[in-house]
C-alpha cells in the first residue's frame, strides 16, 4: 500500500470515528431532552449508557405501536368530575380517596389506550409522552403501596 492510500484510509477512519462520536452525542442529547429525569434514572437502573439508551428507544418504539388517543370530550368531562369527587372525598376519607384516585388513573390510561398491566411497564409507556409526570407517578405509587400496608400517614397521602 502506498503512502497516499494509507493517509486516505487513516482520514476515512478518523472521519468515521468523529461521525460516530457526534451521532452518539446527538442521540444522547435528544434522549436526555425527551425523557428528562427519566433518562438519568434509566442510566442508573441499567448501569450502562448504551443499554439505557437502547431501553429508552425501545420504549418509544413500543408506544408508537400502541393506539394511544386523546379522551373524547364526554370522557374528559366524566373523568374531570370523578377527579373532583375524589379530591372532595379526601377531606373525610383520605385513605379511600387515595385508593379511588389510583383506580381512576388506571381507568384514564385504559380509556386512552395505554396497556394497564404491570406498574413498571405502565411507567415506561407513560415516560415516552409524559416524562415530567413519571417521577410523580412513581412517588404516588410508593405512597399508595405504603397506604395499602397501613404505613402512610394522612400527610403522606396529601
Amino acid at each position: 500500500m502506498d503512502t497516499t492510500a494509507l493517509w486516505v484510509l487513516i482520514a476515512v477512519v478518523l472521519i468515521g470515528a468523529v461521525a460516530w462520536i457526534t451521532l452518539s452525542r446527538v442521540r444522547s442529547q435528544r434522549l436526555r431532552e425527551r425523557f428528562g429525569p427519566e433518562y438519568d434514572r434509566t442510566v442508573r437502573t441499567e448501569g450502562n449508557l448504551r443499554k439505557a439508551e437502547a431501553a429508552l428507544e425501545a420504549r418509544t418504539k413500543r408506544v408508537r405501536s400502541l393506539h394511544i388517543s386523546s379522551l373524547s370530550p364526554s370522557d374528559t368531562a366524566r373523568f374531570d368530575q370523578a377527579w373532583r369527587a375524589v379530591q372532595a372525598r379526601f377531606v373525610d376519607d383520605p385513605h379511600g380517596a387515595v385508593t379511588e384516585a389510583d383506580k381512576l388513573v388506571g381507568e384514564v390510561m385504559a380509556a386512552r389506550g395505554y396497556p394497564v398491566g404491570e406498574f413498571e411497564q405502565r411507567v415506561a409507556d407513560i415516560s415516552v409522552d409524559h416524562p415530567g409526570v413519571v417521577m410523580n407517578y412513581r412517588a404516588a405509587r410508593e405512597i399508595a403501596m405504603a397506604h395499602a400496608e397501613g404505613k402512610a400517614s394522612t400527610e403522606d397521602l396529601r
